[in-house]
């Protein structure tokens, strides 16, 4: 049996709720990526193009600082990672999350929470913030209220 970590980014609370239930239905540790500098309502305004969320997206290569790097990942073989999408892929803090450690080896199931986006070109950004020996699973966007029944049937179906 692998062991597991859930880690997420939640800037309202909504990935933040869907990461604790993923966690308890797949018996996994929780973590939470903490940007050092918290977002803020008028941060996260996608209407406005000077917001910081809307700046960030724009730049490829943004990487917002995060609080710490406390997960010991090297204690754990598969590493679900959650995140709102933003502009149909993850935040930029995931990149700096993923930049953070080593995930040489390891299986990261990705999953996030939408209004209406999939994961575009989620993957692809993200697989340079990784090691090549590193698989990044697509995952599943879990908006809505979701079952423990319903998680744990999906995280079977993964078979890891």
């Amino acid at each position: 049996m692998s062991k597991k970590l859930v880690a997420y980014f939640s800037a309202t609370g909504v990935t933040a709720n869907v990461a604790r239930q993923l966690a308890e239905a797949c018996h996994a540790d929780l973590y939470e990526i903490k940007p050092q500098v918290p977002y803020t309502k008028a941060d996260l305004d996608w209407k406005d193009k000077n917001s910081r969320s809307t700046i960030e997206m724009a730049n490829l290569v943004s990487r917002p600082a995060i609080a710490d790097r406390n997960a010991n990942i090297a204690a754990y073989d598969v590493i679900f990672v959650g995140f709102p999408i933003w502009w149909y892929v993850a935040p930029t803090i995931i990149n700096t999350f993923l930049e953070s450690y080593n995930f040489a080896g390891k299986k990261i199931v990705l999953f996030a929470t939408s209004g209406g986006s999939g994961f575009g070109k989620t993957v692809e950004n993200l697989k340079g913030s990784v090691d090549a020996s590193a698989t990044i699973i697509e995952g599943k966007i879990l908006s809505g209220p979701q079952t423990l029944e319903n998680l744990k049937s999906w995280v079977d179906s993964l078979g890891l």
